[in-house]
């Protein structure tokens, strides 16, 4: 499926840079192939830490942690 946001802004070199934090963090909560439950509330905890969910902390938990459930690379235990 293909997403066109036209309206969306670039991003910038800081929210770059925390995006990269942020799927460094969600590639260590799953590397054991197990997410618990305090895992995911540590990735909630920082997704909503500047008062917002962006778009593409949206997708990249799409991509590494629900796409992988479902496909069983990953299992959850909550």
């Amino acid at each position: 499926m293909q997403i066109s946001r036209p309206m969306a802004q670039p991003l910038t070199e800081l929210e770059l840079q925390e995006l990269e934090q942020f799927t460094a963090l969600v590639q260590r909560a799953i590397q054991d192939g197990l997410l618990s439950a305090d895992e995911m509330a540590t990735i909630k905890a920082r997704m909503n830490s500047d008062g917002k969910v962006s778009f593409e902390e949206l997708q990249i938990c799409q991509r590494l942690i629900w796409d992988k459930i479902q496909s069983g690379e990953v299992s959850h235990s909550w």
